[in-house]
């Protein structure tokens, strides 16, 4: 019942047992965007095709501007970090005080506390602890206003 605004990502094994392929759904109903690239069997760089990402976001910030109670982001990733893919997205959200949940791994984790000062709280991945702090902080954006 939540109106939502952001990206969950879809990952799809291939037939020939290459890498999986990554998509994201854009929330909340779509499009289904492919953010990897095919580099061939030898290939070891990052897949993420960096255009296909920028073209979620763009639509992502579109839905975040008609409004949303929450902002969901499959991932803070090495673009993020770097300073473009969802970041302008997600600090929008963050000053308006729209709740952000976003997934960050080991390898980025620095850089997100450096961008939400330290801010953010860790969740454990399960259902019944993200809709109990996605209430609260919907009961505390409530006080607020």
């Amino acid at each position: 019942g939540y109106r939502t605004a952001g990206t969950v990502q879809i990952n799809t094994e291939r037939a020939d047992e290459g890498p999986c392929d990554m998509d994201v759904k854009v929330l909340p109903d779509g499009p289904v965007i492919r953010i990897s690239q095919s580099l061939g069997a030898g290939a070891r760089g990052c897949r993420l095709d960096p255009a296909a990402l920028e073209s979620a976001v763009v639509i992502a910030d579109a839905q975040l501007a008609r409004g949303t109670d929450v902002l969901i982001i499959n991932k803070f990733g090495k673009h993020e970090a770097e300073g473009r893919g969802f970041r302008d997205t997600i600090a929008t959200a963050m000053m308006h005080g729209i709740p952000v949940l976003v997934g960050a791994n080991h390898l980025n984790l620095d850089a997100f506390n450096t961008f939400t000062d330290a801010s953010a709280h860790a969740l454990a991945p399960d259902e019944d602890t993200i809709f109990n702090w996605l209430q609260s902080q919907l009961a505390e954006t409530a006080l607020v206003a």
